[in-house]
């Protein structure tokens, strides 16, 4: 019996191959027109026009630097407290990202590293980058889509980092462009976030989104 072996088309951060042992499965296209369903797309997988009248295409000008990043960051002004980290703990940042249809994007990380099956895309701060552009970064590695940050959401400790996170929407790019941490991207209506996550640090995420996503009309 011949096994295929599956490779991420893009290499990871050492120009190496990445193997992915258990491949996700897409969903058919249809899916994500569906706001009571989810939907998921491999890596340079097929995608729909649009969702949700959002043009999907690949982000061309992504900024290269991080200067570019964060003066990205800056065109949008976030009131968010002081973000301390409780010692021993890394800062790191990440974002959720709200549709008009109230679903959400989440990542599932390439060969469920960490043991997450699914999870909300961060990442560490690197020196001297500020949270909001790391948020920014972080999305666009892990997800390949343009959003814009929309308020600080809450910061959570995790097991070796303290993660903020903020609510973004999508502006643009493709979640088919995904980078080699991801071996899926997925949109998901909030009832079924429970289906996906795995880790109790996202419970404090999820009960916090619950809360904005009631203050919306």
């Amino acid at each position: 019996m011949t096994t295929h072996t599956c490779y991420h088309p893009r290499c990871n951060d050492h120009g190496q191959r990445v193997r992915l042992k258990h491949p996700s499965t897409p969903t058919p296209l249809d899916a994500w027109d569906n706001a009571r369903q989810s939907a998921c797309v491999v890596p340079d997988g097929p995608m729909p026009a649009q969702v949700n009248g959002i043009v999907v295409e690949s982000w061309r000008h992504a900024p290269t630097t991080p200067d570019g990043w964060e003066a990205l960051a800056c065109s949008t002004v976030i009131a968010e407290p002081a973000f301390n980290a409780p010692p021993g703990y890394k800062k790191s940042a990440g974002a959720v990202i709200i549709e008009p249809d109230h679903r959400v994007w989440l990542v599932a990380p390439s060969n469920a590293f960490a043991g997450y099956r699914a999870t909300f895309p961060k990442g560490t701060l690197e020196s001297g980058v500020s949270a909001q552009a790391s948020a920014l970064i972080e999305v666009f590695e892990e997800t390949g889509l343009q959003v814009q940050l929309q308020r600080h959401l809450i910061d959570v400790p995790r097991s070796l980092s303290y993660t903020r996170y903020y609510v973004a929407q999508r502006v643009g790019g493709s979640p088919a462009d995904m980078g080699w941490e991801s071996q899926a991207v997925l949109l998901v209506p909030v009832d079924h976030l429970a289906r996906h996550l795995n880790s109790p640090y996202d419970v404090p995420v999820i009960n916090a989104l619950l809360n904005v996503l009631g203050q919306i009309p």
